[in-house]
């Protein structure tokens, strides 16, 4: 956002609004960038067949089994 109010010539003291700001630009919020990275990687792997070594550790990952808490036991 630093940036962002250097570009636009506003100071962080003028108390102008991040959101605002944004508008004003027409920059997304990061949090919208992540989950839409995150989507294409998740439409990506459905994609694979169901063999592929990254499919076997999705539906291994579905199971109900819980790790315990702590440190594990020394075997």
């Amino acid at each position: 956002m630093r940036m962002i109010h250097w570009i636009c010539g506003h100071m962080r003291l003028d108390n102008i609004r991040n959101k605002v700001i944004r508008g004003k630009i027409g920059v997304a919020f990061i949090e919208d960038k992540i989950r839409d990275a995150r989507l294409r990687w998740f439409e990506h792997i459905r994609r694979r067949p169901r063999d592929a070594p990254v499919r076997r550790c999705e539906t291994n990952m579905d199971s109900d089994h819980k790790r315990h808490r702590g440190r594990p036991k020394k075997s």
